[in-house]
């Protein structure tokens, strides 16, 4: 389903729940350096975006930038694979777990790099990272679909051109509600909200979430996940799958 579908149905009340983790926050504005003026696409209600920086945001679904607070930078509609600026018209270009829901996911990054003067940062995910992750034994399914989804990170590698790529480890208390920012909290998973805000769920086959949640809660009151998974519960960080790709031009 293309983002501005996707989130046109399930983007409203994604603010209450998305909202940005200072930790990952730090990361990202460090890696757009020097960069005073940025380009945030598929920017959503704003999370990430640098403050003390000129940023234009592009987002497509109109549910979710009338969820933009007041004070975030000003947003157009409008898409990665066609953004609306000339060449080099930014010192920098970002795209915060984004790029899954592009239509053309390498055409999307090929605009980042094209509008970019200096550095395209991109947050996504590396699907060969996630399979020992718990959360896939209850709804495997979600894993098949985001490999279909998620374009490997040699991709985006390919799709930038020159680029480093880092881990971005995930704190056990993230702020931010993505779909694999609860590990070391399972009970959020039983949280409707919470699902509703991770697009994941919504591109599951019929039923499998209700089996997966009931499932979850049932393991839960027994105590057969803290038996399997309760070592989750003292990490402090953790690695799930997330990867920081930052693309600097070839001079």
């Amino acid at each position: 389903m293309p983002e501005r579908a996707l989130y046109e149905t399930i983007g409203h009340g994604y603010s209450r729940v998305r909202r940005p983790d200072p930790r990952i926050e730090a990361r990202l504005h460090d890696a757009l350096g020097d960069a005073r003026t940025v380009v945030n696409v598929g920017a959503g209600t704003g999370s990430y975006e640098p403050r003390d920086r000129w940023v234009l945001a592009v987002e497509p679904s109109e549910v979710m930038r009338r969820q933009r607070p007041p004070d975030r930078a000003p947003a157009i509609a409008g898409t990665a694979e066609r953004l609306p600026l000339d060449d080099d018209a930014v010192d920098a270009a970002m795209a915060v777990l984004t790029i899954h829901h592009w239509d053309d996911p390498a055409s999307g990054l090929r605009e980042l790099r094209r509008v970019a003067r200096d550095r395209v940062v991109v947050l996504t995910y590396d699907m060969s990272a996630v399979d020992g992750l718990w959360l896939l034994d209850y709804v495997p399914e979600a894993l098949a679909e985001d490999r279909e989804r998620f374009p490997t990170i040699a991709e985006v590698v390919e799709a930038l051109g020159d680029a480093t790529v880092d881990v971005m480890r995930i704190p056990a208390d993230c702020e931010d509600g993505f779909m694999h920012a609860f590990l070391c909290r399972p009970e959020a998973y039983l949280d409707p909200a919470v699902r509703a805000a991770q697009s994941g769920w919504h591109a599951l086959p019929p039923g499998a979430e209700d089996r997966a949640v009931a499932a979850l809660a049932a393991d839960l009151e027994s105590g057969d996940w803290d038996e399997r998974h309760g070592h989750w519960r003292s990490l402090a960080d953790y690695d799930g799958g997330l990867r920081l790709v930052v693309s600097s031009p070839v001079r």
